[in-house]
């Protein structure tokens, strides 16, 4: 097992990994309508960072067949379980999956590439400490003309106050933080590259749905 964030969540899904899909699907809201929008071009290559089980990209492997897809992630318990759903999807010969920090990994060494026509994630932002280091990293892996695309919980404005604090005591028994500065800080990094930024609440504030275009 890894020290740092990595043994932790390690340590947090080294169990959950195995129900992990049965049971985020009821709360994990947005996620499919996210891959649904990816529309990669026709070969592109995409990108998913903090892949855990490999769920979404095997949707998206499903959804755009032509894609070729990549996934990082820092849990090596998450990846191997990752490796045997893609396998099992009949999708290993399309998906390159590695361990890596969201915060700071060399995708050219991982992947050998280092930009991507699509990158996204998906309630992971929300888990990870420096999630700000985070989002430039990812903005940073966009192809030029490329997409970054992201899913998380929100600030619940919408929803009653009871609600909210049930909500974000449970997450935070899974290491999980709802960002309240999401939307400020995907408009600064678009800012920073020239890019454009888009937010927008899903489901009365349950979920925030962001990401930008690269130039």
């Amino acid at each position: 097992m890894t020290g740092g964030h990595g043994g932790l969540m390690d340590s947090v899904y080294r169990h959950q990994r195995h129900i992990y899909d049965l049971s985020r699907k009821f709360y994990l809201l947005g996620r499919d309508g996210l891959i649904a929008d990816l529309a990669p071009p026709r070969g592109g290559a995409v990108l998913e960072i903090g892949c855990g089980t490999g769920r979404n990209l095997i949707a998206v492997g499903k959804a755009w067949p032509e894609a070729r897809l990549y996934g990082v992630d820092i849990s090596e318990a998450m990846l191997g379980t990752a490796r045997k759903a893609v396998a099992k999807a009949g999708l290993a010969d399309r998906v390159v999956l590695a361990q890596g920090d969201a915060c700071a990994f060399d995708a050219g060494a991982l992947f050998g590439r280092e930009r991507f026509e699509r990158v996204f994630i998906s309630y992971a932002l929300s888990m990870i400490p420096d999630w700000e280091a985070a989002l430039g990293q990812a903005a940073g892996c966009v192809a030029h003309g490329g997409k970054l695309e992201i899913v998380d919980f929100g600030q619940q404005d919408g929803l009653p106050g009871l609600w909210k604090r049930a909500l974000f005591g449970w997450l935070a028994r899974f290491h999980v933080s709802p960002r309240a500065e999401f939307r400020q800080a995907i408009g600064r990094v678009a800012a920073d590259m020239g890019g454009f930024a888009h937010s927008r609440s899903l489901y009365r504030g349950y979920a925030v749905r962001g990401g930008l275009i690269r130039l």
